[in-house]
């Protein structure tokens, strides 16, 4: 199927990094789905298969971005993205993982049972805030669960003024209403645990057939039944990607997102009477004082304190890292020389 660019996400943001003799000879597309040795994209002719350089990774790459490729169908060069979503990579080096390119919507499904998780609801909404997404909470299994006022309640302590759709998955009248949320030449994405619902949602926003799974009754845990990011046409020249279940969304480079998300309790520090309050036992703290007037729940200021620390510690550079594994090395030893010491070892 033939598209023209505007209704694949292209705008003047990528026209105007293009250069003269590019215009003219090579042509752009849209990564929809990235592989570990290849890549597809889509552009005026429809989807096809790219490559990157042999000194390339596909890794460099996320879906959603707009590259430039040449004759061959190798990419030559990716364009500057408008938004970014990315997470620490597993394991020590602190390197990031590209999750999605160029999104103007992210929801942030969960449901009505025990996957229900204000904390990891946090985390998402810092990833949105750092790259200028906006945010919408669904609640899926709505239909399980007499009244959803107490999920939506919970969800709008963090901001009252977040959208929050609480509804049955199965629906379609309930699903249709999502249209609203983007137009046009705009990317949504829905990301969450498995089995929550977010291959449902694409099946009736779609017209597809991704193969879903429920959720284990014992512990409101899902099944994996999206394997990989990819990129589907919806309704009217919309695009959404669905995205695996996450087992672990690793704060990366998002401070300004978790400060956005806790932004009372950034406000109320401001009146701490010391400036590096640690909002402990500091006299004249003004977050323990909103705490014992009953004005702020003090799991909040602990999940603010947990999601601040992590965040910082997976923002580090590779060298950082290393660097800071050395001097905790160094420390050790030293410590341990001290203790031979005064053992009298030496």
């Amino acid at each position: 199927m033939s598209h023209k660019l505007i209704e694949l996400g292209w705008s003047t943001h990528f026209m105007m990094q293009l250069q003269d003799d590019e215009l003219q000879t090579l042509p752009v597309a849209r990564v929809t789905q990235v592989h570990r040795n290849q890549m597809i994209g889509i552009g005026h002719q429809g989807e096809f298969t790219l490559s990157v350089p042999g000194h390339g990774s596909t890794g460099d790459y996320a879906v959603g971005d707009w590259v430039v490729y040449d004759a061959h169908a190798q990419v030559v060069r990716a364009l500057d993205r408008l938004t970014l979503v990315e997470r620490r990579a597993a394991g020590e080096d602190a390197r990031a993982q590209l999750i999605a390119a160029n999104l103007d919507v992210l929801f942030i499904t969960t449901s009505c049972n025990k996957d229900f998780n204000i904390a990891r609801l946090e985390r998402y909404l810092a990833v949105a805030q750092r790259a200028g997404i906006q945010p919408v909470v669904l609640l899926t299994k709505a239909d399980l669960v007499d009244d959803t006022y107490a999920f939506e309640a919970e969800v709008q302590k963090i901001d009252p003024l977040l959208p929050v759709i609480a509804l049955d998955t199965r629906d379609p009248k309930q699903i249709a209403p999502l249209f609203d949320w983007w137009k046009a030449g705009q990317t949504a994405a829905l990301v969450g645990s498995s089995g929550v619902g977010k291959s449902t949602i694409l099946n009736s926003l779609s017209g597809s057939s991704a193969k879903t799974a429920g959720i284990r009754e014992d512990d409101a845990k899902g099944r994996h039944t999206t394997t990989a990011r990819c990129l589907y046409p919806v309704g009217d020249g919309r695009w959404l990607m669905d995205t695996p279940g996450m087992r672990a969304l690793r704060l990366y480079d998002v401070s300004d997102g978790v400060a956005a998300v806790f932004q009372d309790l950034v406000d109320l520090a401001e009146h701490c009477r010391f400036s590096d309050c640690n909002h402990e036992s500091e006299p004249g703290c003004a977050i323990q004082a909103a705490i014992e007037e009953g004005e702020l729940d003090p799991s909040r200021l602990k999940r603010w304190k947990k999601l601040a620390r992590e965040e910082l510690y997976n923002s580090e550079t590779v060298a950082q890292s290393r660097s800071r594994t050395k001097s905790f090395s160094k420390m050790i030893k030293r410590v341990q020389a001290d203790n031979r010491i005064l053992k009298g070892d030496y």
